[in-house]
């Protein structure tokens, strides 16, 4: 499995779910979402959420990994 990897394309309007390894960094994360999954908006997909109602949980398949939400 690749580091980061999109496992929801779609979350509401403007979400998406990834699934990453602990120590992925933010421009990691954005770079695979905007290369595999383009948001359709100017800007791209350009927050991930590290913490409040939004905040990372772990990985069910694998503790090692996180499931993190982005948006655009």
């Amino acid at each position: 499995m690749t580091r980061v990897q999109v496992t929801r394309a779609i979350v509401g309007i403007c979400h998406m779910q990834v699934c990453a390894v602990a120590d992925a960094t933010d421009e990691e994360i954005l770079a695979v979402c905007n290369a595999e999954n383009r948001s359709g908006t100017e800007l791209g997909w350009t927050t991930v959420h590290r913490s409040g109602r939004s905040a990372p949980v772990p990985c069910a398949d694998d503790p090692t990994r996180l499931h993190i939400m982005v948006n655009c």
